[in-house]
């Protein structure tokens, strides 16, 4: 309503989007092409290159339809299209037609691409606003399907400093990376890794593109361990930190690597909650995890010390 530039682009999906409610309020700013990302993407790009602001509304797994689109007409020319990606991450019960584990992977190898992964529902409101400012090239934001954490929902929404993530608690045992949905859950692991006397970092990463490599250099050096936690197939978000990592020369005898993702499989459909114990996502794998690395911490610091 404040913004007659900003209008929104979707393929069948105006219901599942939540843009049926905009369409409602604001009839000549929402279009639905039909089944056909491929027109949706370009209808974007070709709205952006004449001074609107369009968000393109898609589930990630139907975004794949519209990748060559994606590549050549939004990235290539870099477009600010806003593409705001639904059913990121696993999807319960929808299966693995409907499972949004490659967009970060798919998108993080693009040129130009900003990618915004909010861990809840506030953070989605910054993000949303942060994508209407932003008009320096494509930009995404990808959210889950499913419920919210129950935060409060921000009046006055936030512009976010682009590429920057934010630290939650500061340990020196162990860091860990969550981007997007897996801060919770990295949350319940810090909390019980603390009740055994480990003192623990966790950041919320925000941003799995452009990366935040001014604290990955300060967790590099001030942490001798680090484990990324991200609801998406290997190629994505964990694999852009571990190369930066690798490639800047931080890794040495001392310190140790691990990258929590998806597996290279396809998971078939059943309860999230069922689907993220199954991959490894869950508390008690990720606490497996961290407690094997603060473990093999202790004892590399015994025997340095004897």
């Amino acid at each position: 309503k404040k913004d007659k530039k900003i209008v929104a682009i979707t393929a069948a999906m105006p219901s599942g989007t939540g843009l049926s409610k905009m369409a409602n309020l604001c009839p000549n700013q929402v279009f639905d092409v039909g089944i056909a990302e491929q027109h949706a993407v370009t209808f974007a790009a070709g709205m952006s290159t004449e001074g609107m602001r369009p968000f393109c509304a898609i589930y990630s797994t139907f975004l794949q339809r519209g990748y060559d689109q994606l590549i050549h007409d939004v990235c290539l020319q870099n477009l600010p299209v806003r593409f705001a990606i639904d059913r990121a991450g696993l999807v319960g019960a929808d299966g693995a037609t409907h499972a949004g584990i490659y967009d970060l992977a798919y998108l993080s190898c693009l040129p130009n691409m900003t990618i915004m992964c909010p861990s809840d529902e506030a953070e989605l409101v910054h993000m949303t606003h942060t994508a209407a400012m932003y008009d320096y090239g494509p930009i995404a934001v990808r959210y889950p399907r499913g419920t919210g954490t129950g935060v409060l929902i921000p009046e006055n929404p936030e512009t976010l400093v682009i590429g920057k993530a934010r630290v939650i608690c500061e340990g020196e045992n162990l860091a860990i990376v969550s981007i997007g949905t897996m801060l919770a859950t990295c949350e319940e692991v810090i909390a019980r890794l603390s009740e055994n006397g480990a003192k623990c970092t966790l950041v919320d990463a925000r941003f799995a593109k452009p990366i935040d490599t001014e604290i990955l250099d300060k967790l590099c050096k001030t942490h001798s361990a680090l484990i990324i936690v991200e609801e998406g197939a290997a190629g994505g978000f964990a694999s852009q930190v571990m190369q930066y990592i690798v490639n800047s020369g931080h890794i040495d005898s001392h310190f140790r690597l691990r990258a929590v993702t998806l597996p290279d499989s396809v998971i078939d459909h059943a309860e999230r909650n069922i689907q993220l114990e199954g991959v490894g996502l869950d508390a008690n794998s990720i606490l497996e995890q961290a407690e094997s690395l603060i473990s093999q911490n202790i004892n590399m610091a015994n025997s340095v010390h004897s």
